[in-house]
């Protein structure tokens, strides 16, 4: 019998071969199609409201209110002094745009805080008044594509259509600026995932009620940033169950290394502490407040001390009444700065503060 080098084939090896191809095949196949799915994957959004929002004096006023005093928008959006106490926000740099972040200091690639101003290049100059209020509180930039949720548009879409418009009338009226920043490029896989979280708003925003306070202060103090700042997180940011406004939250930046506060009305928190003494903390750093404080920038505080202090008393005290209703946790938290003297009053306190550099709540905020 002829002898031959060509490898005998059972039938098993044959079909085993036959499976294998096609479970490689199929493997590609899912590949490509999630990769395709992924890539072209778009978040939720509507069409931009068509409207043109008229720049009465009270709605700009409003809006003025709001942005600088309120929801924070100096925070990220204009460069702070931190040689100064609170890091007031720097009237050269007025909405024009943060600085970028990056992954040497933690986030998932490089995330530009954008120029808000009306400049056509670089700010929003060329966007319709629909198309920012979308962003405001839809979380998608004019052309659909999905902001990174560090903007808390997921709060903002709870603002009234009329202080949403209020704020898009304001922002019209801020002297432009030309800031070019490098585009924001979000690694995968958080760049899939953000894109999951706009959601449409399909119905009206109606005011709250000032009367009731409890929720107007809930309101203001989820859109003011204490929930963000004061409720300790996971690696995820997601907030630790049970933790709600119990503070030791780590912040790190230009600021130095603090922990927040706990503002629970535990005895570690807020507890004993009236609604007069509560709104006089923020009203001590009034007029020039913590803006005319020298401070080492190692040794400053994110609290923006000066914007929070020209809250109406209403609306500091509304955002006191929630607080006392929130869980109380026991929590004393270290502020990794030097206490003062927690009998003082809050002028006291603020004289204190101007001695030594902390906050006048707990030493840190």
């Amino acid at each position: 019998m002829e002898q031959t080098d060509e490898p005998i084939h059972h039938p098993k090896q044959r079909l085993l071969r036959k499976i294998l191809l096609i479970a490689l095949t199929l493997t590609a196949l899912a590949i490509t199609v999630g990769a395709t799915y992924v890539g072209t994957y778009r978040p939720a959004y509507r069409p931009a409201p068509e409207l043109m929002i008229q720049r009465t004096a009270e709605r700009v006023e409003r809006g003025r209110y709001l942005v600088e005093n309120v929801t924070g928008c100096m925070q990220c959006h204009t460069d702070r002094d931190w040689t100064l106490y609170g890091g007031p926000a720097k009237r050269s740099s007025w909405l024009g745009g943060g600085e970028s972040l990056t992954p040497e200091q933690g986030f998932p690639g490089t995330l530009r805080l954008p120029n808000l101003t009306s400049d056509d290049e670089t700010g929003l100059g060329r966007w319709s008044d629909g198309e920012i209020l979308r962003a405001l509180r839809e979380g998608v930039d004019r052309n659909g594509r999905a902001l990174f949720p560090m903007m808390p548009y997921h709060v903002y879409r709870h603002l009234s259509d009329q202080d949403a418009t209020a704020i898009v009338a304001y922002l019209r009226t801020v002297a432009p600026i030309e800031n070019p920043q490098p585009a924001t490029d979000v690694a995968f896989p958080v760049s899939f995932f953000i894109k999951t979280i706009p959601e449409p708003l399909d119905a009206p925003v109606e005011r709250l009620d000032p009367a009731d306070s409890e929720r107007h202060g809930e309101l203001l103090a989820n859109v003011a940033g204490c929930e963000f700042c004061h409720t300790p997180r996971n690696e995820r940011m997601e907030p630790l169950p049970g933790m709600a406004f119990a503070g030791g939250r780590e912040l790190e930046g230009a600021f130095g290394n603090v922990r927040s506060a706990n503002l629970t009305p535990h005895a570690t928190g807020l507890g004993g502490r009236s609604r007069d003494e509560f709104i006089g903390i923020f009203k001590a750093f009034a007029g020039d407040g913590g803006s005319a404080i020298d401070v080492e920038p190692q040794n400053n505080t994110p609290m923006p001390w000066s914007d929070f202090a020209q809250m109406t008393e209403d609306d500091l005290g509304a955002i006191y009444d929630y607080l006392q209703t929130v869980a109380p946790v026991e929590n004393s938290v270290d502020s990794l700065r030097p206490s003062v003297d927690s009998r003082l009053t809050p002028v006291d306190r603020l004289i204190e503060a101007r001695a030594s550099n902390v906050d006048p709540v707990i030493g840190s905020q």
